[in-house]
């Protein structure tokens, strides 16, 4: 047979190609360029970090500003001369019901004709509403005071208050100097905004009810998407089979995550009010229905936590005997519990903050007194913040950044517990 012979345009043809050479001009300037594009990279990272520091610190610091004033409270000594004020009250009386004794006892026009006789024909001007508390609490510690004249420390008006904080109109300013020079005028910390609920008048409102129906709420809302939430995640990584109705619920816990908070208040709305008759503007179901909110996204994270776990642990422990339901409980789950708080930190540190879907079930309700149980009317942080920004009254911005700093207070004492919890209970392998 006889050998096949190539073309020779077949033939292969050598080339030959220039070294490169490292150190001429071209390479030169592109790797000068090279090196100006990552120091223009990491320029604009860095200018990125300092504006987004800025804007924090600014709101740091404006929130700090104001909040300070909202802890701070003006306080007048008023003279009471009570055998000459117009008071209406058996004292022998005081001690079977006093609450009602005082009720009727025209307190009101006691302060106004003791600060008109203390201060001028202005003088009750200068007095706040919370002025017929501190005196009715001053009567009851002491019933004697009602024979002799004495002095009592009472709220000042939002006007005087503001003009003692440097933020008061030029009449008002006279004043809190007339009432310096009586020597009658102190400034100190404000105890009864972190015992006190709502009112009408900035000088004697409160954050305590708030705060206490958002702990009410919280504690409804881990209470139920915790669990519920972790037991979903265990059953679909776990045990649930592999088909498309599985993958339907995935997807469908997926989409829950990105709703809007509203819709989760519509739903609230409608099921646990409108069908289920409970209580409107109650702990319990403002918690359930953040619970709704909050349950899709301590699945995802649960099902993320369960599945970084490594196969060979539920392999060693089904090796030794295990049964599959003490592998899931004594092996998997402690493992991914870290997993799990991380994603519960995300959703309850999203439901602490969601105003939409409680004003969507009337939490939004003017409630005067802390509530006793997760039935009564309540409140909380931020819808108080909503509301109190919503008042025309100047007093209120301050007691508004004051409540945003007990909010951010409470945020983060919340996240420092399940970090704590977290590290506590993560595990190396």
């Amino acid at each position: 047979m006889s050998e096949a012979v190539l073309p020779m345009s077949a033939t292969p043809v050598a080339t030959s190609r220039a070294p490169t050479d490292w150190n001429g001009e071209a390479m030169r300037r592109r790797i000068a360029l090279r090196y100006a594009a990552e120091r223009r990279f990491r320029l604009l990272g860095l200018c990125a970090v300092l504006i987004s520091a800025g804007f924090l610190a600014f709101l740091l610091i404006s929130m700090g500003a104001n909040g300070a004033r909202g802890f701070m409270s003006t306080q007048i000594k008023l003279p009471v001369d009570f055998p000459r004020s117009p008071i209406m009250i058996d004292p022998a009386m005081l001690s079977t019901n006093p609450d009602q004794v005082l009720a009727n006892a025209n307190l009101p026009q006691v302060i106004e004709s003791s600060a008109q006789a203390a201060f001028g024909k202005d003088g009750d001007d200068y007095i706040s509403s919370g002025a017929v508390a501190a005196l009715r609490k001053a009567i009851i510690a002491d019933p004697g005071i009602l024979t002799r004249k004495v002095t009592i420390t009472v709220p000042a008006s939002a006007g005087i208050d503001l003009a003692a904080k440097s933020d008061g109109s030029e009449a008002d300013e006279a004043a809190v100097v007339k009432l310096e020079q009586a020597r009658a005028l102190s400034t100190g910390f404000n105890g009864g905004f972190l015992t006190s609920s709502d009112g009408t008048d900035p000088t004697v409102v409160g954050i305590w009810g708030a705060l206490k129906g958002s702990l009410l709420t919280m504690a409804i809302t881990l209470a139920l998407s915790f669990p519920i939430g972790v037991f979903a995640a265990l059953y679909l990584e776990e045990y649930a089979p592999r088909n498309r109705w599985t993958d339907i619920i995935e997807v469908s816990i997926n989409n829950l995550a990105a709703v809007p908070s509203i819709i989760f208040g519509l739903l609230g709305l409608a099921i646990f009010l409108n069908m289920m008759h409970l209580p409107r503007s109650a702990p319990l179901v403002g918690g359930m229905t953040l619970a709704l909110m909050t349950m899709p996204v301590i699945v995802i994270a649960g099902r993320n936590a369960i599945k970084a776990v490594p196969p060979s642990i539920r392999d060693a422990a089904l090796g030794i005997g295990a049964s599959p339901i003490q592998v899931v409980f004594h092996h998997v789950l402690p493992l991914a519990l870290p997993g799990i708080l991380t994603g519960t930190i995300i959703g309850m540190a999203r439901a602490l903050g969601e105003t939409a879907p409680l004003l969507m079930i009337g939490m939004r309700a003017f409630v005067a007194s802390p509530p006793g149980g997760i039935t009564d009317p309540a409140t909380v942080l931020p819808v108080q913040i909503f509301l109190w920004s919503d008042e025309v009254g100047k007093g209120f911005i301050e007691k508004t950044s004051a409540a945003i700093i007990v909010l951010l207070i409470f945020l983060l004492t919340m996240n420092s517990i399940a970090i704590y919890l977290r590290n506590k209970f993560e595990k190396k392998w």
